[in-house]
């Protein structure tokens, strides 16, 4: 007995009906892709989300162009101790004397210009070699002696706290030299035809947008040379449209403004360095390794006292430079100034996507994670939220991101 299947309907591939459409199958790509990715991709989301909010809560003044501007400038320090806070979180350890520090080296640099006519340049190159030096101080208690970094770090908080008031001798001292204001407060000179747009910033724009599109290509084709998971085509197209379009809108709001804050491309330089070396450089992957799995790691030839060593003087480095960007935009030192500072930028480190046990996170999403609590800062701000409310909704974000980190980890393991 044959059976006849000549008119036995074929099934309709997708996109040619209406329950297949080209939409519902671009939609189930971009969830796919984001269930697959959601650590990278979830606080880029977030941010994006709350930036939309808060720019209708506030009727349109958190993008305004001077508000932009000055979301910049009042986190730059935040951003650049979170980059370092990032590489000590992801080799494994922590540090509580960031803020500390921030203020010692803000009162050293006031100390030395203000008091003793030194000048900036020469006072700036002082206060980056004091912060390396307390850094590898701490780093060689660490690395070496095997003193955990909780003890040593908290003990460099109390430690230059104490040294600040010193210096200070409780008082606020100040103003600094011009030429080192311009570093916190300044921004880019115009130059060019006379138009509606500050033309150096429009051009910084372009450039950072070719710059994105390009790494995002050049990694795209590494992941596939290697054989790695990467995204479908679609949704990498819609990726590099949204980095585009979030580059542009920035660009074309400072630009509008007063053009690019000087710290603005501070920040830049040390986004696109540290990233190439935590992506590319040997010395990258062995603060990976380390975090991720130290006896691997020392089995493997890695050495791990280095490398931790030279993580913590990098972050006494970038103390001092989160320091000299403080006290430049308060124009003096204060024996208050960087309270708290150190929480921001752990804060920042794990809503961008950190990991509590290590080897996990990247300089970008360091600074994803400072944005979206300065965005909630201002925000919050603009709608005349209670610095309590303030702490709380913070705390509350740090919690949810740190959940998110357990549940990921529950959810790979099972």
């Amino acid at each position: 007995m044959s059976t006849d299947v000549t008119n036995v309907p074929a099934e309709a591939p997708p996109g040619k009906d209406g329950s297949g459409g080209s939409g519902e199958n671009l939609l189930r790509v971009m969830l796919d892709g984001l269930r697959q990715n959601m650590r990278q991709y979830g606080m880029l989301l977030a941010l994006g989300l709350i930036v939309v909010l808060f720019a209708v809560w506030t009727d349109g003044q958190l993008l305004l162009p001077r508000n932009v501007s000055n979301l910049v400038l009042q986190n730059s320090y935040i951003l650049i101790l979170a980059i370092g806070m990032m590489l000590v979180i992801i080799a494994g350890h922590i540090d509580l004397s960031v803020g500390s520090l921030t203020a010692f080296v803000g009162a050293f640099a006031a100390v030395l210009m203000v008091e003793h006519d030194v000048a900036w340049p020469v006072a700036l190159l002082l206060c980056l070699v004091v912060g390396a030096v307390a850094g590898s101080v701490q780093g060689f208690l660490i690395a070496y002696l095997g003193i955990p970094s909780f003890i040593v770090t908290l003990a460099g908080m109390l430690l230059f706290r104490g040294l600040t008031e010193i210096l200070l001798e409780g008082q606020t001292l100040g103003p600094f030299p011009d030429g080192l204001q311009k570093v916190g407060n300044g921004f880019l000179p115009e130059v060019g035809p006379t138009t509606n747009y500050h033309n150096i910033t429009l051009l910084l724009g372009l450039a950072v947008i070719v710059f994105v599109v390009l790494q995002e290509i050049r990694d795209r084709k590494r992941q596939q040379e290697f054989t790695l998971d990467v995204l479908p085509a679609k949704l990498f197209v819609l990726k590099l449209v949204a980095l585009v379009a979030a580059v542009l809108t920035v660009t074309m709001l400072l630009a509008s403004y007063k053009g690019a804050p000087i710290v603005l491309l501070i920040l830049g330089a040390l986004v696109v360095g540290y990233g190439y070396v935590m992506r590319n450089a040997v010395f990258g992957r062995h603060i990976y390794a380390i975090g991720g799995n130290l006896p691997a790691a020392k089995l493997s030839g890695v050495k791990d006292k280095k490398v931790t060593f030279y993580v913590f003087l990098n972050m006494g480095m970038l103390a001092a430079l989160a320091g000299l960007v403080v006290a430049a935009r308060l124009n003096a030192a204060s024996p208050k100034a960087g309270l708290s500072f150190e929480l921001e930028a752990i804060a920042s480190s794990f809503i961008g996507g950190a990991s509590m046990s290590g080897g996990v996170g990247t300089v970008l999403g360091a600074i994803i994670g400072g944005l979206v609590l300065g965005v909630l800062n201002n925000g919050m701000n603009l709608l005349s939220v209670g610095t309590d409310w303030q702490q709380v909704i913070k705390g509350l974000a740090l919690l949810a991101a740190v959940g998110f980190d357990v549940w990921n980890k529950r959810k790979v393991g099972s």
